[in-house]
């Protein structure tokens, strides 16, 4: 089994270095592209380039954010092979789609599913032995924004303890010690939820209240992404009974007299 990177050029705040495409060779030269990226030719011709002479089998995406997908049906269609994905969405049409325990054959490989909502509802990791393909679930140097924190954390934790020795991110370098990485990502989302509830606590009554408590020491443009993960954090507290959310307001549950 090889696996091969290609970097889209598309840097910035909230996709680090770039887009990560990776490409998953079996060995005799099948295989699969995995997150093709945002449309743009000199990645889609760095992409055939290194593809040259061998067979694709199938074009897969982790999640249908505009940074993963956008290229998959066209670069698809180029090569005649199908476009694989667990939902459509606005920047993506899959011609199959796949869940939680289906498998994607790539000549002598089998590639486990694996849904792992929480960045996206609709995202998949995808599994080769002990390596896994965790699209934006797990990046490389960097937590990640996250939509819904109660399945994020489930998800993570579908993860741990499985036999994972290595993860090929969405973006930054491959990560070793995948369980390790695993355990720091839980640690500091519980933080950040501990840290949201103190914020709240204090009388912070909106998100972007709590993102100016919480992430005072991060680089104000960031700020509005900080304010999707806060968001993620306050439904969960609101599912927890911790507080009731009215719009865009925070309701501070008052404990009961007795």
């Amino acid at each position: 089994m090889r696996i091969e990177r290609v970097l889209a050029n598309n840097p910035g705040p909230y996709t680090g270095p770039g887009t990560n495409t990776w490409i998953l060779d079996d060995g005799s030269g099948k295989t699969v592209i995995i997150d093709p990226g945002p449309i743009d030719s000199a990645h889609e011709h760095a992409i055939i380039e290194l593809l040259s002479g061998r067979h694709v089998e199938a074009v897969l995406v982790t999640h249908t954010h505009t940074d993963h997908a956008p290229m998959a049906n066209p670069i698809a269609a180029e090569l005649s092979v199908a476009a694989i994905g667990h939902a459509p969405g606005p920047f993506f049409d899959p011609d199959e789609r796949v869940a939680e325990g289906s498998s994607v054959p790539v000549g002598d490989i089998s590639l486990e599913v694996i849904h792992t909502p929480g960045h996206a509802d609709d995202h998949l990791c995808f599994r080769a032995g002990n390596v896994v393909f965790s699209g934006d679930h797990i990046i490389g140097g960097s937590s990640v924004m996250v939509e819904r924190l109660g399945p994020y954390l489930e998800s993570l934790r579908k993860l741990k303890g499985t036999g994972i020795e290595r993860l090929y991110p969405g973006h930054g370098d491959e990560i070793e010690d995948a369980d390790e990485t695993i355990d720091w990502y839980l640690a500091h989302r519980l933080e950040r939820h501990a840290q949201v509830k103190d914020a709240v606590e204090q009388g912070a009554g909106s998100a972007m209240e709590v993102v100016e408590i919480v992430y005072a020491d991060v680089d104000k443009s960031l700020h509005p992404l900080a304010r999707m993960s806060v968001e993620a954090h306050l439904v969960l507290l609101s599912e927890q009974g911790e507080i009731a959310l009215e719009k865009d307001r925070i309701v501070q549950n008052s404990p009961e007299t007795p």
